[in-house]
């Protein structure tokens, strides 16, 4: 079972990391527009590089990692290679904004396509990947690919009308968590604490939080009201973020970064 990868920026090669740890380097290829970086990434995986052409002819799990508004001329140009296989293949796209007719639309056949949206921690096997399989994927396919991207991090399956609100939160949250570490290790810094670890506090308070959330089944509400003692420092924290819109703020980022995934067609 052999997984293409066409395009190896930071979520094609994060995924194809992810591959590697369940797969054996052979049953991997690398294509990439630059093929510099497709090799350095071989190198390291001890994978194969090749073409867009060549993986399209031989990959069982074709990866699309190309930005939406290249996916057409992508796929222009690997149509008549699919057209032409007499075996069984599955197109995985993870282009926002492109539901699962557009690729096979684009791709010019009613191919099998796992449409997904990974997000940036796939790249250290803590990844939170929505998935959803398209018209004639097959159970053992999609038991598959499960299977051999399991190192990736966690996978959910949602009806594909939600993938773009799940991209909201999912994919696009790295960057809103990553500002909201940032700006706490800045508190931290005009509180006296040296730079580094004003991150490594912030870090691993986020982390230690969230798999609590995970790990406790319990609400984030009920969470954050047994830290909130009665009188204490941390609800005069809470209160000033209430005063400044914190919750409508983020919930107003999220409902942005879903209307753009559903017009970047």
């Amino acid at each position: 079972m052999t997984f293409g990868f066409i395009g190896t920026g930071n979520m094609g090669g994060a995924l194809a990391r992810a591959a590697r740890r369940r797969l054996e380097g052979e049953a991997i290829l690398l294509a990439n527009r630059t093929a510099d970086k497709a090799e350095a990434l071989a190198r390291e995986l001890d994978a194969r590089t090749a073409d867009n052409g060549e993986a399209a002819g031989e990959a069982a799990y074709l990866f699309l990692g190309v930005k939406p508004q290249m996916m057409g001329e992508l796929l222009e140009e690997l149509a008549p290679i699919l057209a032409g296989r007499r075996d069984r293949f599955v197109l995985v796209s993870m282009a926002a904004g492109l539901d699962i007719a557009d690729i096979r639309r684009m791709a010019g056949g009613d191919y099998p396509v796992l449409r997904i949206m990974p997000n940036t921690p796939c790249s250290i096997g803590e990844g939170m990947i929505l998935y959803t399989p398209g018209p004639g994927v097959t159970e053992e396919e999609e038991r598959a690919f499960l299977e051999a991207m399991a190192g990736a991090g966690r996978f959910s399956r949602i009806p594909e009308k939600l993938m773009n609100a799940g991209s909201a939160v999912a994919g696009c949250g790295p960057a809103f968590v990553d500002l909201f570490i940032e700006a706490l290790a800045d508190g931290g810094v005009a509180c006296g604490l040296p730079r580094a670890q004003a991150v490594e506090f912030a870090a691993q308070m986020a982390l230690g939080s969230a798999r609590l959330i995970l790990e406790s089944g319990r609400h984030p509400g009920e969470l954050k009201d047994a830290v909130c003692s009665p009188g204490g420092t941390t609800i005069q924290g809470v209160r000033k973020l209430e005063e400044a819109g914190f919750r409508g703020a983020v919930m107003n980022a999220v409902i942005a970064a879903c209307e753009k995934s559903g017009n970047l067609k």
